[in-house]
């Protein structure tokens, strides 16, 4: 028992020393962070933003600064589902579009909006409404990189507050109903059809036909003979 008694005070500083040594470590660890290439980190210190981090090593107060989650700021593309709109001349037509955008500023994209990708789809949506909404069916159909150019200037002024830029819009479909579809093909066939037998009449008329042509060149060579 004597000899417990006398070890005790070098088991207490041993167990403080290797308390001190995880505490070190554990500030050490809060105190760095790596910020990965093409990604940038918001840092809030007790409660309110403080500054962003750029890529590479970056030193933070330990459990006073706290990093949010890492913003993506390479070229982002995203496809939205199909949409049904209604043209100027009452029909639905189903429109699939891409956006190409890109975060510019991390703090605007993490304070200034909730979810901005969403609110990207949601704006892009209602933008593609009113432009495609003032187009006949046929406007729509012809009119792509009007419609695209519109979207783009729209969606770009909308999401600057937003701290994202976007570059493109493309509408990857437009499909028309079943009904118009049928229609169109039915009268691009018909057209077809037509032209044909105008190109067949001219033929017969100019006597282009190559039948007819050696028909002739035989009768006249037997006349000769």
């Amino acid at each position: 028992m004597p000899d417990l008694t006398a070890q005790l005070p070098g088991i207490i500083l041993a167990t403080f020393l290797v308390l001190l040594v995880i505490f070190v470590i554990l500030v050490i660890a809060k105190s760095l962070r790596i910020i990965p290439q093409a990604y940038a980190g918001v840092v809030e210190r007790l409660g309110r933003y403080q500054r962003t981090l750029t890529p590479g090593l970056s030193v933070l107060v330990p459990f006073v600064d706290r990093v949010r989650p890492l913003v993506d700021m390479r070229e982002q593309v995203v496809s939205f589902p199909p949409q049904p709109v209604i043209t100027e001349d009452n029909l639905v037509v189903s429109i699939d579009t891409v956006v190409y955008f890109q975060v510019t500023d991390a703090r605007a994209a993490t304070y200034e909006i909730a979810n901005y990708l969403g609110a990207v789809e949601q704006l892009a949506t209602t933008t593609l409404r009113n432009v495609v909404g003032g187009l006949n069916l046929e406007e729509a159909l012809t009119s792509r990189d009007n419609i695209n150019g519109q979207l783009r200037v729209v969606l770009d002024e909308a999401t600057g507050k937003w701290g994202i830029r976007v570059s493109r819009v493309e509408l990857k479909a437009i499909d028309p109903p079943v009904s118009i579809k049928d229609s169109m093909e039915k009268q691009m066939r018909a057209e077809r059809d037509r032209r044909a037998q105008i190109l067949h009449g001219r033929r017969h008329k100019t006597g282009r036909d190559p039948h007819r042509r050696r028909y002739k060149t035989g009768r006249y060579s037997a006349g000769r003979g």
